[in-house]
């Protein structure tokens, strides 16, 4: 390797002292929630589970979207590789829940990645001894990713992307950067913009691929079908609308617009953080719209208006109950931009999808969607209000399911050729 910034000197010299200051935080996190108690000596890597015999591929994913994605990879891993084990790594709480809810392919083991300093990090290499290591999107921990690396550990980087704001950040702290993203044999992108971006950041040519995302190959989100059953028994003859992953800031817009559907649908709202529940009853509640919340055992009745689906790993109950989705952390309102959210989730499910004009994250995604007739563009709550009521016709709504049906089939190509490409690694 290069010789290293001086960002990175600093970072790892921090790095092999910061135990106990990781351990006062973690102990912060578990008061407040946000860690597994049970589980969090994992983070300091003690308690974690056997390491079976033969090869062991490691994958890292952030949190629940990103480890979702990646599961059908990993089944796909499993069947080429029969002799091997495939170990998964996430950092949050939720995640370890969603994948609990959905169920791991056969010889994948789910462990939470270890803090990024030097202790837990040498146990965790010791202890797994990985023959490979596999990093989604840009989880990148520098003090991990480089003990890996001195190892002789071959890294790749998949399903990855840069936005324009995120490449103008990296670009001014880019001696670190650039210092992880040369220790990846390969780094797999989604789209012809982050390729240019991940070249301009220092990555050779002839390690980037252009692939698209592996969210287009997600298996769809199980749910509970009894569950389903008695949604649909309390719903009766109503439509049903879904927001999902909605930021507090949207709120308003989205009451605003079930205030002129209140009579023939009910809205059910699905945080992005399950602290906006508050606050989002608060804003239905202020207009006169009857409320109702998942976390409180509360049905619905004829005459509830906004359903709170304030619950972890649940989304693909209300993907399923609802008639038309609405992907949140989409649509312009004051406050910093938002980026968008996965809308496949709701498309492997035939459901249209509406969704604002800000999805910078996803912008490829919702623009290929959008053209196929998948999905529609809504601005402000008398366009989402509309467009809720022009799908009450069946018939509409078949026409952008066939349209997303078609979209996902073409992208699922993706799966092959990540495998592929990883397996070419060696």
């Amino acid at each position: 390797m290069a010789r290293q910034s001086a960002g990175m000197t600093a970072y790892l010299a921090f790095a092999a002292v910061s135990e106990p200051l990781w351990r006062l935080a973690m102990a912060r996190r578990v008061r407040r929630g946000k860690e597994d108690g049970a589980r969090v000596a994992e983070k300091f890597a003690h308690d974690m589970a056997d390491r079976p015999p033969g090869p062991v591929l490691w994958f890292h994913a952030l949190s629940v979207g990103e480890s979702l994605a990646l599961l059908p990879l990993l089944a796909l891993a499993g069947r080429e590789r029969p002799e091997a084990h495939i170990l998964l790594t996430t950092s949050t709480r939720t995640s370890a829940v969603a994948l609990g809810r959905v169920g791991l392919p056969p010889r994948v083991i789910h462990q939470f990645l270890p803090v990024d300093s030097a202790g837990p990090v040498r146990r965790f290499l010791d202890h797994w001894r990985p023959d490979r290591a596999v990093v989604t999107e840009l989880d990148l921990w520098p003090g991990l990713l480089l003990a890996a690396h001195r190892r002789g550990i071959p890294l790749a980087l998949i399903n990855s992307r840069i936005s324009p704001a995120n490449f103008a950040k990296r670009s001014r702290g880019r001696g670190m950067f650039r210092d992880l993203l040369r220790l990846f044999d390969i780094v797999l992108v989604q789209d012809d913009d982050s390729a240019e971006r991940f070249r301009a950041l220092g990555v050779a040519a002839d390690r980037v691929q252009v692939l698209g995302s592996l969210k287009a190959a997600a298996a769809p989100l199980p749910c509970d079908t009894r569950a389903l059953q008695q949604l649909r028994d309390n719903l009766g003859q109503r439509s049903c609308w879904l927001a999902a992953s909605f930021s507090r800031r949207e709120v308003d817009t989205l009451c605003d617009g079930q205030l002129a559907l209140r009579d023939t649908h009910l809205m059910v709202l699905a945080p992005r953080d399950l602290s906006d529940s508050e606050s989002a009853e608060r804003a239905a509640q202020a207009r006169g719209l009857k409320t109702a919340r998942r976390s409180r055992g509360e049905e619905i009745e004829p005459d509830t208006n906004v359903y709170l689906a304030d619950t972890i790993g649940e989304m693909g109950l209300w993907y399923r109950l609802a008639d038309v989705v609405f992907m949140g952390n989409s649509l312009n309102v004051p406050g910093p931009e938002h980026r968008g959210k996965n809308p496949f989730e709701a498309v492997v499910l035939d459901r249209p999808v509406l969704h604002g004009p800000s999805v910078g994250d996803f912008a490829e995604t919702y623009e290929a969607l959008d053209t196929a007739g998948a999905a529609t563009t809504c601005a402000d709550a008398d366009a989402i209000a509309a467009e809720v009521r022009r799908l009450a016709d069946p018939a509409v709504r078949a026409a952008m399911v066939q349209a997303g049906r078609a979209v996902v089939a073409e992208r699922r190509a993706v799966l092959g050729r990540t495998w592929a490409a990883l397996a070419r690694q060696g």
